[in-house]
């Protein structure tokens, strides 16, 4: 027999509460609140539910409880492995609370993000996640407005919206570049691609380390605009050393550049790191695989969606977190690729 459209009306708690035998208010109260019912009222509302595929409506409740129970995420990439192991964190965490996730993509633009923003507001969202703290004045003012918890992420800085929990991405740069002058490296660039304030920072970072030991060279460093990817790494090092033939190492903007650089390095028969140091930054899973093995910066990406969710759920009891900001560090994970030494050794044996 042909359904009718009737027939694919919406559950409505009406309809649970008169399965079960119960007032609206009991029904209601066994899902909100199950500690304030007895188990045998539970039950009856849970089996209600089961038997009719009842699901509760986020927006009707938002109108009736001020907040929904969604955390809203706002990432500029879901295609990036770094945000995969943010969303990973993100969603263990949420598994221990009440909440639920919804994700947004940017697309590392500013005016999407205010568009979004807008879209999460108008569901009164029980907190927010959002990319990076360099945000517009515009859309500062956005969050600010919010009035639920605001967590930034991917980043430390001196004026948090709300809360933030990330990295200093100049220091790790540093110490990134450092590992390459201890090496015996000299003639060190940088490839960096999708220059976005985080990238930027990794650039002044290694700008600062080559300056302070006395080997900074400028004509060493090339940017483009375009999205990172292995392929791009790989067209980017062929063009780095057209530039700079005498180049003998290089540290790339993230770990897909690097791997990039490398099999480059292997295509013309560059030995590495014997003739030429290769250094990643966020360590992906690839990075210890690649053979020889990528040297990088371990980032803790899924260390930082974890605690921002923590944070919003504390700051909803009333808890919120001291001190506001949360600088997570990184590690340097020295790997073959950058042992100029172990190189030496093995080119001669």
């Amino acid at each position: 027999m042909r359904k009718t459209s009737s027939d694919f009306r919406s559950v409505t708690l009406k309809d649970v509460a008169a399965y079960a035998d119960v007032s609206v208010m009991t029904a209601s109260r066994a899902l909100r609140q199950p500690e304030t019912v007895s188990a045998k009222m539970r039950a009856r509302v849970s089996e209600a539910v089961q038997a009719l595929g009842y699901a509760p409506n986020e927006a009707a409740r938002a109108l009736v409880s001020a907040t929904s129970s969604t955390i809203g995420v706002l990432i500029p990439s879901i295609s990036n492995l770094v945000f995969v192991d943010v969303l990973r964190g993100i969603y263990d965490a949420a598994e221990a609370t009440p909440y639920q996730v919804q994700i947004a993509n940017t697309r590392y633009r500013d005016s999407k993000e205010q568009e979004l923003l807008k879209v999460f507001a108008a569901q009164r969202p029980a907190g927010l996640i959002v990319t990076g703290v360099d945000q517009s004045p515009e859309t500062r003012a956005i969050l600010s407005g919010l009035g639920c918890p605001v967590v930034q992420i991917m980043d430390v800085g001196p004026d948090p919206i709300d809360m933030m929990i990330g990295f200093d991405h100049r220091r790790a740069a540093q110490a990134a570049t450092r590992h390459l002058v201890d090496q015996g490296y000299r003639r060190i660039g940088f490839i960096g691609a999708r220059m976005d304030p985080r990238s930027q920072r990794r650039l002044d970072g290694y700008i600062d380390a080559l300056t302070q030991a006395d080997l900074f060279d400028d004509s060493l460093i090339l940017t483009s605009p375009q999205p990172t990817s292995v392929a791009l790494g790989s067209r980017m090092f062929g063009e780095f050393l057209a530039m700079a033939p005498d180049a003998d190492a290089v540290f790339c903007n993230n770990d897909d550049m690097a791997l990039g650089a490398l099999f480059e390095c292997q295509r013309r028969h560059i030995r590495v790191p014997g003739q030429f140091g290769i250094m990643g930054y966020n360590n992906i899973e690839y990075a210890a695989a690649s053979a020889p093995s990528l040297s990088s910066i371990k980032t803790p990406c899924y260390e930082m969606g974890q605690g921002a969710v923590q944070m919003i759920a504390a700051a909803a009891k009333g808890q919120r977190p001291d001190p506001a900001s949360v600088d997570l560090g990184c590690q340097l994970m020295p790997r073959e690729s950058t042992d100029r030494r172990a190189g030496r050794v093995r080119a001669a044996g």
